[in-house]
């Protein structure tokens, strides 16, 4: 599976677990505009990364980690260059020189890989491009030679939760810009001046000059810092797609993408909608990519439909609308695609789908598309349909499928708002908290899949009914479970608590994965809600509720919010009519 998106939409740690879960093998190239940096994959494990700053090398962690000297390391620079064209990697030449073991080669990679991704982590923008070059990564990228069966693959979860802790430790204590080497100790290990005889670290010398040979060529392995050139990014797309039309016809192709790039639009909302390409066509890919970046959209574009659960998942988890939009080939005669289609709706019956195909195809299969659930299918330009008019007709396309993509928006569904209703007009005939904390369990089990009411002690919860938690959801209301939670941890049901506030998004504290996941098992995804009932100022009941089993299903928080707002008035006013009675 090769795949691109944008870091800004799509965040690292999402990227890396999809590798992993997917056990995917390639090299993941992240570029930003002050270069790039490569991480590199085998069966969804860490091989190894190479750091955008060129100084930051595996002879640099390991001369800073003190497992070998600099004298060391030029020996076994010296040790590669006389070996020429059969000199092994770096890591090899030094464990058998006896100079490191394989322990600390592993713990030397981890920080080279760790460095990498917190630096990353720092960027504010970038892409992201997978490699799926298996030749480049298992010949080029391993450390240990096949002869010493000692090839590494790190733990890509582990590492990354790693380089998350190191990442937030450096932001709180103000260190993040200080985790590379110093200049000195840079210069010193990597570029010797030459006029004192030590050895010039170079890619030649790591192993890496016969990267022109392989037949996908890996671009600038070693060159760190660059200038981002967009006009020539989309003449290498144009012209390695269209290498048959003339230069005339390529040119214009170019300048209407670099103009979209150059002129992107003043909408600077965040997206709400995330557009999940899958096509084999690489010149639409990179041309749909440019499209939404104008347009300001989420795109994440992939070439196999492996992923494409994980994917959307995370899309909803975000609060993103996900729209896939499947592209059927020319030779295609669609039945794979209509197949995929039916399952996408039906497994996600909340997002959006649309299909592009050439014109011969739409005609074929437009009716068979509609009737699969597809919102819309919609004609693409076809290179062996129109060769001579494919470039006008694809610009036109272009230029009409951005705004079209915007108007797409997810679609709130009519029952809650009806419900919501329904439950204000209940809320008028209560007057006790049990009661009040009930219909507030029923309504959230309306758009979370299973819902549960915490009663608030002095210093701790108590779980009264529950909806979907311990019997299907369609049985309604169960008894008390009646296990505590206690609120002297830090948590969210503490900061709910302390605040009287409405929380909803991904959590996964210790009180909820240690305590509360242990007598209701732990959700599908990290997404949680929980809401405050509170009288006379103080917090009195919490209705908690996430997606059990199934996938996020972006709810209606703000109907949430009021309900518990109003229903806390309606509990205050009853309170007050009670104590003037007793007057």
């Amino acid at each position: 599976m090769s795949f691109n998106g944008n870091l800004e939409h799509f965040p690292l740690v999402d990227v890396i677990q999809l590798l992993h879960m997917t056990n995917k093998t390639g090299i993941l190239y992240l570029k930003c505009p002050k270069g790039e940096s490569q991480l590199v994959f085998h069966d969804g494990f860490f091989v190894s990364a190479n750091h955008l700053d060129n100084s930051v090398r595996i002879g640099n962690v390991l001369v800073d980690m003190n497992a070998i000297t600099k004298e060391a390391l030029n020996q076994a620079l010296a040790e590669q260059k006389e070996a020429g064209r059969v000199r092994k990697p770096l890591i090899a030449t030094l464990i058998e020189q006896g100079t490191i073991d394989k322990e600390t080669a592993f713990k030397g990679l981890e920080t080279l890989i760790e460095m990498t991704i917190v630096e990353v982590l720092t960027w504010s923008s970038g892409t992201f491009s997978l490699d799926v070059s298996k030749e480049y990564v298992s010949d080029e990228y391993r450390y240990f030679p096949e002869k010493l069966n000692q090839e590494i693959l790190l733990n890509a979860q582990g590492v990354l939760m790693d380089s998350l802790r190191i990442y937030d430790e450096k932001l709180r204590d103000g260190t993040l810009s200080n985790i590379f080497f110093s200049t000195e100790n840079s210069c010193d290990t990597t570029a010797p001046a030459s006029d004192s005889g030590a050895l010039e670290i170079t890619a030649d010398l790591l192993g890496l000059d016969a990267l022109d040979t392989i037949t996908r060529k890996i671009p600038d392995v070693f060159i760190g810092l660059k200038d981002h050139d967009p006009v020539e990014e989309h003449r290498q797309a144009v012209t390695g797609a269209l290498p048959e039309m003339t230069i005339d016809q390529q040119e214009q192709l170019v300048s209407f993408l670099t103009s979209m790039s150059t002129t992107g639009t003043s909408d600077s909302a965040p997206p709400v909608t995330a557009i999940i390409l899958l096509t084999q066509n690489e010149l639409l890919s990179h041309a749909i990519t440019t499209v939404c970046k104008h347009e300001n959209l989420f795109l994440f574009a992939s070439d196999e439909e492996t992923g494409l659960d994980i994917v959307i998942e995370q899309s909803l988890a975000r609060d993103l609308h996900p729209i896939l939009v499947i592209d059927i080939p020319h030779e295609s005669d669609g039945v794979q695609s209509l197949a995929l289609l039916r399952q996408k709706v039906s497994a996600y019956p909340q997002i959006s789908t649309l299909i592009t195909a050439c014109c011969h195809t739409w005609r074929a299969i437009s009716l068979d598309a509609l009737g699969a659930g597809t919102r819309s299918i919609i004609p693409r330009p076809c290179q062996r349909c129109h060769e001579d008019s494919y470039v006008p007709q694809m610009m036109a396309f272009l230029s009409g499928m951005g705004p079209f993509l915007k108007t797409i928006l997810p679609v709130q569904h009519a029952e809650v708002g009806h419900q919501f209703i329904v439950t204000l007009n209940q809320l008028k005939s209560l007057s006790e908290p049990p009661e009040i904390a009930l219909l507030m369990l029923r309504f959230a089990s309306l758009q979370f899949e299973r819902a549960l009411t915490f009663v608030v002690a002095k210093s701790e919860m108590i779980a009264e009914k529950s909806i979907g938690v311990i019997t299907a959801k369609s049985n309604g209301p169960t008894a008390p479970l009646l296990f505590r939670i206690p609120l002297e941890r830090h948590s969210v049901f503490q900061e709910v608590v302390e605040k009287g506030c409405l929380y909803y998004g991904q959590r996964s504290d210790t009180v909820l994965t240690d305590l509360l996941y242990k007598e209701i098992g732990a959700p599908r995804s990290p997404k949680v809600i929980a809401v405050p009932l509170i009288s006379r100022g103080k917090v009195i009941a919490v209705t908690y509720a996430d997606f059990g089993a199934k996938p996020v299903t972006p709810p209606q928080i703000n109907l949430l919010e009021a309900l518990a707002q109003h229903a806390g008035s309606i509990l205050d006013n009853a309170l007050y009519r009670k104590s003037i009675e007793k007057q």
